[in-house]
């Protein structure tokens, strides 16, 4: 089926249904960012690849909303389609529930598939747009995607302690202990991070992430893992089912209600849980706050970052093999040829489990497309000079990794040498700084933008995202962006560093590492913190216009650049190590 004709048959659903709209969040019954096949319904009914967006079917319309990572990615992908693109953030373009309120007229009965509506989204979406009518409804693509994938069951495996820093148990125990304090009796978990990581297990179900389809729900003395059965060994599911009972995923809504006493307290995060789960509470007091596991883990223990460490050094490793194998004067490859030579070089590690996000590898003008899906049949060839944006990961067994380069073939302009090094000072400049407890990433978002904004440029994707503990490359609640999010940074959290420039149709650039919050010292005004950089790379010197750098910045470049060195040079490739020597040699004036 043709995108219209997929969209031509949801309308009839919807007619027959009673509906007036109908909308896809591109999220599974977990709300989480990157989802399995089978929940990939924004990519199927649209055409549009972008790890985020929102449709919206009416009777006389198909719109796709996208952010600013994929304006340019959105209007390619639908092009001839019956879909129009909204891109949010720029001219005061409404969002989804923005138009909902304005645009729909006065008892729309809008559907939205129950095991995909969160109930804070529906709930939130009730309260702003009073005059539609938000209506939890089957899954719709069932009727149409007659080929539409299982729910994943991959097997699971267990993490050790020597990985973890604490135990299956010790984790079950830190919620209770949280429950105690709460006076609450439940905690139900819905998002699957949160269950990988209070459980020490990691599963295969989403690609990049080491996730598994689950709920998880603990009481003060037992807690029930709601999973397929069939994914554990026979050793792993006997020593799991001494901390958890384990029943059938498909059961998690008709099950709970069992397992309660009427009138007693429930936490729940309701971004987190869907609508199939508003009858399994209906006798509880439902208390609504984020996820205690999620806090937890954002803030990584010692044996956690020693295993990040463990796994930068390994990436750090591939990379400059990788780049040691580039020809930068005339490479005779186009993008997926130099991605599938850089995940080669990685899985030399045998710590290596899979790639942490499908990399990014965009050249010249597609580099200015911040989250470009490059393919082998799409592929630009890399010749003469340009710029490539190269973001890339990996989830190794010891912690996850996430980094961008921006990359030259041939010679660079002024413009481009001008372009990188503004960039670059934001990105010192956020690494650099030290702060107070309580702040917030929002107070240093300005960091990393400064520069570019002396000289009327800037970019609009977040400055900087939390990372999971061999988990999601993008984990929350910690965020470096303009977003006024009201968490604080603290002692152990992971984030990346990766403020960029895009300028369409030219080039685009993009530098980032991953850095730690770690204590710096107490004064009489308060504790301090500071970062610590993670990421082993040599940044591109060729790029680097020293005239417009501060002493102090090219000696953080000098800095890093010897630390690169003297962590690498006795581990890369015997003919890596010319290439390291002097892309690490020191910078001067």
């Amino acid at each position: 089926m043709t995108v219209d004709e997929k969209v031509a048959a949801l309308r009839a659903i919807i007619e027959r249904e009673g509906l007036d709209a109908f909308l896809i969040n591109g999220t599974d019954p977990h709300n989480s960012e990157y989802v399995c096949p089978r929940w990939e319904t924004r990519e199927y009914i649209s055409g549009f690849t972008g790890s985020a967006g929102t449709v919206l079917i009416t009777k006389d319309k198909a719109i796709l909303w996208v952010d600013s990572r994929y304006h340019i990615q959105g209007e390619k992908q639908t092009e001839g389609t019956c879909f129009s693109i909204i891109k949010e953030g720029i001219n005061n373009n409404p969002s989804p529930v923005e138009y909902i309120a304005k645009e729909l007229k006065e008892g729309t009965k809008l559907g939205i598939s129950a095991d995909t509506l969160m109930i804070g989204a529906k709930k939130s979406m009730e309260k702003k747009c009073p005059n539609v009518e938000i209506v939890p409804t089957d899954d719709f693509l069932n009727e149409i995607w007659k080929d539409r994938p299982a729910i994943p069951c991959k097997d699971v495996v267990q993490m050790g302690v020597d990985l973890t820093g604490f135990s299956r148990g010790q984790k079950l125990n830190m919620v209770r202990i949280y429950l105690g304090q709460e006076k609450a009796n439940y905690q139900f978990i819905g998002s699957l991070d949160d269950i990988a990581w209070i459980l020490s297990l990691r599963g295969d179900d989403v690609q990049y992430n080491s996730l598994f389809m689950a709920y998880l729900f603990i009481t003060g003395e037992k807690a029930y893992l709601f999973t397929d059965k069939n994914r554990f060994s026979k050793e792993l599911f006997e020593e799991v089912s001494k901390d958890v009972e384990i029943l059938p995923y498909e059961d998690a809504a008709a099950v709970i209600p069992t397992l309660v006493k009427k009138g007693e307290r429930v936490l729940i995060n309701e971004d987190k849980v869907n609508t199939l789960f508003i009858d399994s509470f209906k006798d509880l007091e439902i208390k609504n706050e984020i996820e205690v596991s999620t806090l937890l883990k954002a803030s990584k223990n010692e044996v956690e970052l020693e295993g990040e460490r463990r796994a930068h050094l390994l990436d750090g490793v591939a990379m400059v093999n990788f780049l040691s194998n580039i020809n930068f004067d005339d490479p005779k490859m186009d993008e997926f040829e130099i991605t599938e030579l850089l995940e080669k070089q990685r899985r030399r590690s045998k710590e290596l489990i899979q790639l942490s996000f499908n990399t990014i590898a965009g050249f010249a003008d597609n580099g200015a497309v911040v989250h470009y899906a490059v393919s082998k049949d799409s592929a630009k060839t890399v010749s003469g000079s340009g710029l490539m944006v190269l973001d890339s990961g990996g989830c190794y067994e010891s912690g996850t990794t996430d980094i961008t380069r921006t990359l030259l073939f041939g010679e660079a302009t002024e413009e481009q040498k001008r372009d990188y090094t503004l960039v670059l000072k934001g990105h010192i400049a956020l690494a650099s700084q030290r702060f107070p407890e309580h702040t917030k990433g929002y107070q240093l978002d300005i960091l990393a933008k400064q520069y570019m904004w002396q000289y009327g440029m800037t970019f609009y994707h977040g400055t900087g995202h939390g990372v999971g503990h061999r988990l999601c490359v993008h984990e929350g609640p910690q965020r470096i962006s303009a977003a006024a999010i009201e968490q604080d940074l603290k002692n152990g959290m992971v984030l990346s560093d990766e403020p960029g420039l895009y300028k369409e149709g030219r080039h685009g650039i993009r530098i980032e590492n991953l850095i730690a919050v770690r204590d710096f010292q107490k004064t009489e005004f308060g504790r301090f913190f500071e970062f610590e950089v993670l990421t082993l790379c040599p940044y591109e010197k060729k790029l680097i216009d020293t005239s417009l750098l501060s002493d102090d910045e090219l000696q953080f470049i000098n800095s890093y650049h010897s630390w690169v060195y003297e962590e690498l040079k006795d581990l890369v490739d015997d003919d890596a190590k010319d290439y390291l020597k002097n892309a690490t040699s020191a910078l001067t004036k």
